[in-house]
């Protein structure tokens, strides 16, 4: 099954703007500019949605929830069902502090990790969804109260990292989108990714 809503965690406000728990936005910003889409305010769905016609007929939305992390499955709950989108044909894409900076990782299955806006979808839209990882970690120092540490900033270096990788976050996501799960986790969910 095609993927035809992408979904990106993360908080709205300025605050949160460069945060780790924002890392979904950037990537999906990052998308949406490469193909010219413009987003729009979706009051409805409490989210800001980008329309994507990549092949004709064919319709893909980009959704950032205005929820807040915590009830983010709020918003794309909301969308999945008035666009009857099922799981399998969902996206979230978010960061993953269990996953070294750098690195990503797509899966398909799994409980939430203890991050709150996967918990948040796995109760409003249910298990299926594909879940596209982008590295955090490690939590530095490790005694770093969790929520301090997501809601933190990168670091000078790690933000040259970041920028440095963020086109191949974009390229593996038009991979999953293009190819589908199977084949972006063959290719993507290497050690050393070429």
């Amino acid at each position: 099954m095609s993927i035809s809503l992408v979904a990106g965690l993360g908080n709205p406000g300025r605050e949160y703007e460069h945060t780790r728990h924002n890392l979904g936005w950037v990537v999906l910003d990052a998308v949406a500019q490469k193909h010219g889409l413009a987003w729009k305010q979706a009051v409805q769905f409490e989210a800001k949605v980008a329309r994507w016609d990549h092949a004709p007929g064919r319709t893909r939305w980009l959704v950032k929830p205005q929820t807040f992390m915590n009830e983010s499955g709020r918003a794309v709950g909301a969308m999945a069902r008035f666009y009857k989108i099922a799981p399998e044909a969902i996206a979230a894409v978010y960061d993953d502090l269990t996953i070294d900076l750098g690195l990503l990782k797509v899966t398909v299955t799994g409980s939430a990790g203890g991050h709150n806006g996967v918990e948040s979808l796995l109760e409003h839209v249910g298990d299926g969804f594909v879940r596209y990882r982008i590295g955090t970690g490690p939590k530095q120092p490790p005694q770093m109260e969790l929520t301090d540490f997501v809601l933190g900033s990168f670091t000078p270096e790690q933000h040259t990292l970041l920028s440095q990788k963020i086109d191949h976050y974009v390229e593996g996501l038009e991979l999953l989108l293009a190819r589908g799960a199977e084949a972006a986790m063959n290719q993507l969910n290497r050690r050393d990714p070429k």
